[in-house]
Parts: C-alpha cells; sequence; structure tokens
C-alpha cells in the first residue's frame, strides 16, 4: 500500500511538471505613447487633406473601409482618396483631428481610437464638429487605417 502511494504520488508530481505552464514574457504596452502616436497620424492626415494634395495619403491601408454618411461604404484606398479629392475641391476650409481615446489590443497590434473632427472656414468659425471611430492595424512597424467611420453633430453651415 505504502509503494501505491508512493507510486501516485510520483505520477500526481510527474502529471504537474509537465502540465506547468511556462509564463509568456508580458508585452508592455505604453498606451499614453500609443495615443500620441495615433494623434500625430491624426495631425498629418489633417496637414494632408487641408493641402489637398491627397495621392501620397499614407494614412488609410490599401484594403481600407471607410464609411461615409448617406453613401455605401467606400472600399480600398483609391476609392477613399477619390472621394476625398472631391470633398476637398476648391474650398478653404480646414479640418483637424483631436484623438479622445484609445482601445489598444493585449499584443498593441490593433488600436480602436474614438476621436472629435472639427472644420473650420476661413475667418476660422466651425461650420462642421462630429465625431469617428478608427480601428488601425500596425503594420510593417507602423499604424494604418483599415476601417473607420464617422459621424456630423449636425453643425454644418
Amino acid at each position: 500500500m505504502k509503494s501505491m502511494i508512493v507510486s501516485l504520488g510520483c505520477i500526481l508530481s510527474l502529471l504537474i511538471a509537465c502540465n506547468t505552464k511556462k509564463e509568456e514574457p508580458a508585452v508592455v504596452i505604453d498606451k499614453e505613447q500609443i495615443k500620441q502616436e495615433i494623434q500625430a497620424k491624426e495631425n498629418e492626415f489633417a496637414e494632408t487633406y487641408n493641402s489637398g494634395v491627397l495621392k501620397n495619403i499614407g494614412y488609410y491601408a490599401d484594403d481600407a473601409t471607410s464609411f461615409f454618411q448617406n453613401r455605401p461604404p467606400l472600399v480600398g484606398k483609391p476609392a477613399i482618396v477619390e472621394f476625398l479629392l472631391s470633398d476637398v475641391g476648391s474650398s478653404t476650409n480646414k479640418i483637424s483631428f483631436t484623438t479622445n481615446e484609445v482601445f489598444v489590443s493585449n499584443d498593441g497590434n490593433l488600436v480602436v481610437e474614438i476621436g472629435a473632427f472639427k472644420v473650420t472656414d476661413s475667418t476660422n468659425t466651425a461650420v462642421n464638429t462630429g465625431n469617428y471611430i478608427t480601428m488601425f492595424e500596425k503594420r510593417n512597424g507602423k499604424y494604418v487605417a483599415v476601417r473607420d467611420m464617422s459621424a456630423s453633430d449636425g453643425l454644418i453651415k
């Protein structure tokens, strides 16, 4: 009986030792740094948009989908850029973006941003404001927008 208990103890010890889960090193996510990185992308996007030269826009992934109000989804970077170019036209209005919150995946490869936009006229008067949600994916070490959606607050002059 004693040898059976010793054998059972050895088997249990062996099973526990074999099933011990090794801890993976945790990925350190600096949410504030990522928020600053996303805000910098928004600033760059606004600068590019306001310049009217959108062909080199690095904000969107090639396979991005964008959901604008009152239209079907824009699928692919070329469709999004074409829409943005038609929107810019000869307007002197300027857009700006503010990153309010970011939600970062555990590995840091996906970020959902919640932000606000403001469009001002040449006298710096707001002519449109609203909110947006953008999902970024890290590709080749940089975040690119893969999905976005915006909604106006209704202040359109």
